[in-house]
């Protein structure tokens, strides 16, 4: 082999190797920038996913630092005293002529939309107090008066529903306070309902207005009877019951329009159940009753004693289980929650 042949072989496989080594150089780059550029996604993903991730950490954590914060002020309330320190005894009532509703607003500045509970403890007892109503504006103002200090008093968590009958049909004071306990119970789980006469005003915030281990009537005496009980089995006016005594009687009948014989009906309801009716003393449930007429569509029910008649037989179709209304509208202004209703007509 000559010189020249064999330096261009030499030549031929430099130029190979030369190549061959390009390639590499190129691969191993593509392999390096694919590498890197994977790298490079990574550190601009990565924050993103952590910030994300970190975000919802944070709303959760704000989430659970306000409900524990919540909590422990919840739990750093001290529970209030079996009775209340602020309770003052017997009351002269005054009714003043001149007294407005923002009068009562600007007294009760702490009630809203009807509901107060004491800021400074944590109450013992959650009470709904129901009101039947229509054409009583005057009476209402002056129960609403002295009723709300008087709750106060009793550091109580409470609302008041003013429950009003649509209409020109007959009155129905008992269907009406169906209506409100199923209405309150929509807003609060209430373990005690007062079923109130809109014009007895309580005089001694002695009178708890909390319910007992049996269906409690609050009204032994008012001024009208000479603060006696109106008859021995009288429970009506002002009464108090747990949920759970009220669900058991089946609330009131439904069927009494007019004045008279809802009470008593549900007094044979409470006695059917085999449970007893207590009292306060008769020194403390004292009541003012406020004078006025009786208005055209709530005269005598002539009908009375024929539905008392029928009270052990229809008590478990008649009652909360077949109380049947329209809600018409539901207002909360600051003093009371205003349920207004079309309850229907007698016998429809």
């Amino acid at each position: 082999m000559g010189l020249c042949t064999a330096v261009k072989k030499v030549s031929r496989r430099g130029k190979y190797l030369v190549l061959i080594g390009l390639l590499l150089s190129v691969l191993a780059w593509i392999t390096t920038f694919s590498g890197e550029t994977d790298k490079t996604f990574n550190v601009i993903l990565a924050p993103s996913q952590t910030i994300v991730s970190e975000n919802k950490l944070r709303e959760k954590l704000i989430s659970q630092t306000a409900e524990t914060s919540r909590l422990n002020i919840s739990a750093e309330k001290e529970e209030c005293p079996e009775e209340s320190p602020l309770l003052v005894g017997a009351s002269k009532l005054s009714f003043e002529p001149s007294l407005t509703l923002k009068d009562v607003e600007n007294e009760n500045k702490e009630v809203t939309e009807g509901e107060y509970e004491p800021s400074y403890c944590k109450a013992k007892h959650s009470v709904a107090i129901l009101i039947p109503h229509r054409q009583r504006e005057k009476h209402l103002l002056y129960l609403l008066h002295h009723l709300h200090p008087f709750l106060q008093r009793q550091q109580l968590h409470y609302s008041i529903y003013v429950i009003h009958q649509a209409g020109d049909a007959t009155f129905n004071r008992a269907k009406l306070l169906n209506v409100g306990y199923l209405e309150a119970i929509k807003d609060f789980s209430w373990g005690c309902f007062i079923f109130h006469d809109v014009d007895l005003v309580p005089e001694n915030d002695h009178n708890l207005y909390i319910c007992d281990q049996q269906p409690k009537h609050l009204v032994v005496g008012r001024n009208a009877t000479g603060y006696k009980l109106r008859y021995k089995g009288y429970f009506g006016g002002v009464t108090a019951m747990t949920k759970d005594q009220f669900f058991k009687v089946n609330g009131f009948s439904n069927n009494y329009w007019g004045w008279g014989g809802e009470d008593d009906d549900l007094r044979v309801r409470v006695e059917q159940q085999k449970m007893t009716i207590v009292r306060p003393p008769a020194d403390v449930a004292r009541y003012t009753m406020v004078f006025h007429k009786r208005d055209t569509g709530n005269q005598i029910n002539k009908d009375r004693m024929r539905l008392l008649g029928q009270t052990l037989k229809m008590w478990r179709s008649d009652g909360l289980n077949s109380c049947s209304y329209k809600t018409l509208s539901v207002e909360r202004p600051p003093l009371y929650v205003n349920v207004t209703v079309d309850i229907g007509q007698p016998n429809s």
